[in-house]
């Protein structure tokens, strides 16, 4: 993350230049950066540690938006099924019951009987996502994952799984630190905001209290 103590432009690309860029960062992966700073080094450095402290900054909403699913939809099913271990009474399409399965397998090298609450922590981000996909409409859907997002949103599945889908692909952007900073980045907050308070309405004032995301985009270099 950059040093809060200066400019993200000051320090070592005006000492080191060329010869910091190709050790750490690669001229391939600098070279989008020079591009969108008009072949500036000095700015395209600049706006390289802007990337990396707006990544940073996204990380509370998105851990508010994975942890709001992924409870939400859990409760949703153990409702439905009448156990915590939902996952044993239905048949899961595609990869699902192989994430489970792995998922339960590595919690049994620590714990010898991991519970239903150990499996959904275990879970990743986009086994959750999967259950909205069409697939899964009969057997999970209209059954229960509708409601998690009533009253607020009344749509269909598919148009639902498409926007969680757009944030999943945008969260793993941000975790294999791969540029960002092109993005409409207000917009994916605001889409993240709006799941979230749809799932869990109280969120939204006490995300608003720890995000320090209006401060970062307040500072873009590229003022998109």
């Amino acid at each position: 993350m950059a040093d809060n103590t200066g400019s993200a432009s000051e320090g070592p690309i005006a000492e080191g230049g060329q010869e910091l860029i190709r050790k750490f960062l690669s001229e391939p992966r600098f070279q989008r950066y020079r591009r969108d700073c008009a072949g500036d080094d000095g700015e395209a450095w600049r706006l390289y540690w802007w990337n990396v402290e707006v990544s940073s900054a996204f990380y509370p909403a998105l851990h508010c938006l994975e942890i709001a699913l992924r409870n939400a939809f859990h409760e949703a099913l153990a409702s439905h099924h009448g156990r915590g271990d939902w996952w044993n009474a239905v048949t899961l399409p595609g990869v699902g019951t192989r994430m489970v399965e792995e998922a339960t397998e590595k919690l049994r090298r620590s714990l010898p009987q991991p519970g239903a609450d150990d499996v959904v922590a275990a879970l990743t981000f986009g086994f959750w996502v999967s259950l909205l996909s069409r697939s899964n409409e009969v057997a999970l859907w209209r059954p229960a994952l509708y409601r998690v997002f009533r009253p607020g949103y009344r749509g269909p599945r598919g148009e639902m799984h498409r926007r969680i889908e757009h944030l999943r692909l945008f969260r793993n952007r941000i975790m294999h630190h791969e540029p960002i900073y092109w993005r409409r980045l207000v917009r994916d907050r605001s889409s993240i905001y709006d799941l979230v308070e749809n799932v869990v309405p109280e969120m939204g004032p006490e995300m608003r209290r720890i995000d320090p995301l209006p401060g970062v985009l307040a500072r873009n270099p590229l003022r998109r």
